[in-house]
């Protein structure tokens, strides 16, 4: 094999395969959590790649420098996570997101191996400004805090790297093959159930400073993140973490409007309703993200980011044909 991808079934890996598939790459192994590779399988099931390996088997095989991988890898990403962000066993967040991360970096760095991997704007907290820079950044969460420790790993074992090491902050993705998230699937995805189940999507009220539904994201299709990857893997030869977003931040409002849109003549009775937040999550919710794309910019990277209008517009097709 050539390229490994870890959390493959999941939404932005599988995202990953197929845009691989359609470039005509097949030569991939996919490192997936076993136990739950069954509810994501849906995701795989029209694409292509050469086997599917368990996470824990893989990570023992590379650490005990197995002669299964030797000379076979030119490509990691690594994309597995527990990404669910209310998480709250520490331990295991700590485990899957963070240990695993450092194995995968060891390897990687002594093997001389590409490595491109998932961090988080949930790194950034309740700051208003996102630059990658440590003045700015803080976790809310177990998860966030996961994310962030990994890319201070990083940091401090940058200079020691010969081979390409990238880190790339997602903001809010949305986008086809994302349905087994359940919770943590994008509001995109959720606004298109609420409005199917009773013609009403739900926004929060108003927080942090913000009118109700008026709390603002930065709203970014996955196909927009895959196209990232692939240039940072086109260009081996930079490095380092970077945010992954449009650099326009947008309102929940905004994207409920473009669901209600969408479906307005099936459904012309749709409404916005405002509910309060659920106990707990007001103070660990980012109320506003805005990605500072200065830095990929200097790097090169000039691909249009797809507008929201654009975006919801493509995923809803998208569902249409296969929900």
């Amino acid at each position: 094999m050539r390229i490994v991808i870890t959390g493959g079934s999941g939404f932005i890996g599988s995202n990953l395969v197929k845009f691989l598939n359609d470039n005509n790459e097949k030569d991939i192994l996919v490192v997936e959590e076993l136990d739950s590779y069954v509810k994501k399988f849906e995701n795989l099931k029209d694409l292509n790649y050469l086997d599917c390996v368990d996470k824990n088997e893989f990570i023992k095989d590379i650490n005990n420098d197995s002669t299964i991988y030797k000379n076979n890898i030119t490509q990691v990403f690594h994309l597995g996570a527990c990404s669910k962000t209310t998480e709250p066993d520490r331990d295991y967040i700590m485990s899957t997101n963070l240990l695993y991360s450092k194995d995968l970096l060891k390897y990687s760095a002594n093997n001389k191996i590409s490595l491109i991997y998932a961090s988080s704007a949930s790194v950034y907290g309740e700051g208003q400004i996102f630059i990658e820079d440590s003045k700015y950044e803080s976790s809310l969460n177990h998860y966030a805090e996961s994310k962030l420790l990994f890319d201070n790993y990083y940091r401090e074992n940058i200079s020691k790297i010969t081979s390409q090491v990238v880190g790339l902050r997602y903001f809010n993705v949305y986008g086809p093959r994302e349905h087994h998230k359940e919770g943590m699937s994008s509001v995109v995805y959720h606004f298109f159930n609420q409005r199917k189940t009773n013609s009403r999507i739900n926004l929060f009220k108003g927080s942090h400073g913000y009118e109700d539904g008026e709390q603002r994201r930065d709203f970014i299709h996955v196909d927009d993140t895959v196209k990232v990857k692939n240039w940072f893997a086109l260009n081996p030869s930079i490095s380092g973490i970077y945010n992954v977003g449009t650099g326009t931040s947008r309102t929940f409002n905004d994207v409920a409007s473009c669901v209600i849109d969408y479906y307005a003549s099936e459904d012309p009775n749709a409404i916005i309703a405002y509910v309060d937040f659920p106990e707990g999550l007001e103070s660990q919710y980012q109320a506003f993200t805005e990605a500072d794309m200065s830095l990929l910019k200097t790097k090169g990277y000039s691909e249009k980011f797809t507008s929201l209008e654009e975006g919801v517009k493509s995923y809803l097709d998208w569902l249409s044909d296969n929900t």
